[in-house]
């Protein structure tokens, strides 16, 4: 990571030196919906809250410093930071995205293309022979999601970048999984890079967030007319509260991946498990590219049960510490099966072309103790053999 300053130290600074009425450490809450002009003529830095707010500055230059960006705009979902990356494109742009990711970027841009605004092409970005084929005939724009969920493939992002910018596109990452303290896609040539803050960047499971960045000013200019012009801004309560939880991001991350990488070892080793996924594992077929790209493996691992599907749900029906629930990267640690839960969006016939299997559980590890948490997974194997 080149990051001018270490993580730690941004989130730590993220402050109004000093806020000008009272020099408080913590940022005030400016909720006003709009600002005073001191002449019609002379527009104010914060003019109305839809457009620009404090609070939203300050989460973004926190997070562009975090990815080396430009800059950035703050949303409302990570949904509606997807949908700004695709409100730039011209009519008829030809996308590329991966076959296997998040099951709410394939309903958005499916959508998009059922309705002829857009030409999307999901390929597997890890064939580089199908990546080619599918660029051959022209391409605007690549989607990168890296490690992808929820089967936490790797892709090589500087090859990816390297061969789309031969046909002139631009390339986003969804850097949701990994944060910024674990992998800058900026540096690695994307033009873009989008988060949900509402998974590990705010980290307490209470609110809804998005953030899209850019690496030039031009783009960046791009990016807030149509946020403005949409009404995609997030509020400023919730940049507040966003802010308040990334100030913990490099502890939280840390904790969450050492667990993350101990129960994955476990799990790899036990006889009921068919397969896991987790890029920390020297078994992994991504692990050279990722411990080349990133700064750590990450929170987040799946694996598959023998016994398939209903070995699956007694698995998931037994477990008390771990929740079944459909978000990931909080405090909490969570399961689901991305099956029927956050990919049931995605047709039968494409998850089973990406790998989604209806036993495949995905894990979000939390702050619990690991010891506690493979207890509770003992409980589940214990429940899926019965």
């Amino acid at each position: 990571m080149t990051g001018a300053r270490p993580p730690a130290t941004i989130v730590a600074a993220a402050r109004p030196d000093l806020d000008p009425a009272y020099g408080s450490i913590v940022p005030p809450l400016w909720t006003s919906d709009t600002f005073r002009w001191d002449t019609p003529d002379d527009k104010p830095g914060f003019d109305y809250s839809r457009t620009v707010n404090p609070n939203r500055d300050l989460l973004a230059a926190a997070l562009s410093e975090l990815e080396g960006a430009a800059g950035g705009v703050i949303t409302n979902s990570g949904q509606s930071a997807a949908l700004l990356a695709i409100l730039r494109l011209r009519h008829g742009a030809k996308v590329v995205a991966p076959h296997d990711c998040y099951g709410g970027t394939f309903r958005l841009l499916q959508g998009f293309a059922a309705k002829g605004q857009i030409d999307c092409r999901f390929v597997d970005l890890g064939d580089a022979d199908a990546l080619a084929q599918a660029m051959a005939n022209g391409i605007d724009l690549l989607w990168i999601e890296t490690p992808s969920n929820p089967l936490l493939r790797i892709v090589d992002i500087r090859r990816c970048v390297a061969l789309a910018k031969t046909h002139g596109a631009l390339v986003i990452a969804d850097n949701t999984l990994p944060t910024p303290v674990r992998q800058r896609p900026l540096d690695l040539g994307c033009d873009f890079v989008m988060h949900s803050t509402t998974k590990a960047i705010n980290g307490h499971s209470d609110l809804f967030g998005g953030a899209l960045f850019a690496r030039d000013v031009a783009h960046l200019e791009e990016l807030n007319w149509w946020s403005n012009a949409a009404g995609l801004n997030g509020s400023a309560y919730d940049a507040a509260q966003i802010l308040r939880g990334l100030r913990t991001l490099p502890l939280r991350v840390d904790r969450q991946e050492q667990s993350a990488l101990t129960l994955a070892r476990w799990l790899e080793a036990h006889p009921q498990v068919e397969a896991v996924h987790y890029p920390g594992l020297e078994s992994h077929p991504g692990y050279a590219i990722a411990a080349a790209q990133q700064s750590g493996p990450g929170f987040m691992l799946s694996f598959r049960l023998k016994g398939g599907k209903p070995a699956a749900d007694r698995f998931v029906a037994s477990l008390g510490l771990i929740t079944l629930a459909s978000s990931l990267g909080g405090f909490a640690s969570l399961i689901c099966t991305p099956a029927s839960m956050t990919h049931r969006g995605m047709p039968p016939e494409v998850q089973a072309e990406a790998g989604i299997h209806e036993d495949l559980l995905r894990l979000s590890v939390g702050l619990e103790d690991a010891v506690d948490l493979r207890s509770d997974l003992a409980r589940g194997f214990a429940a899926a053999l019965a």
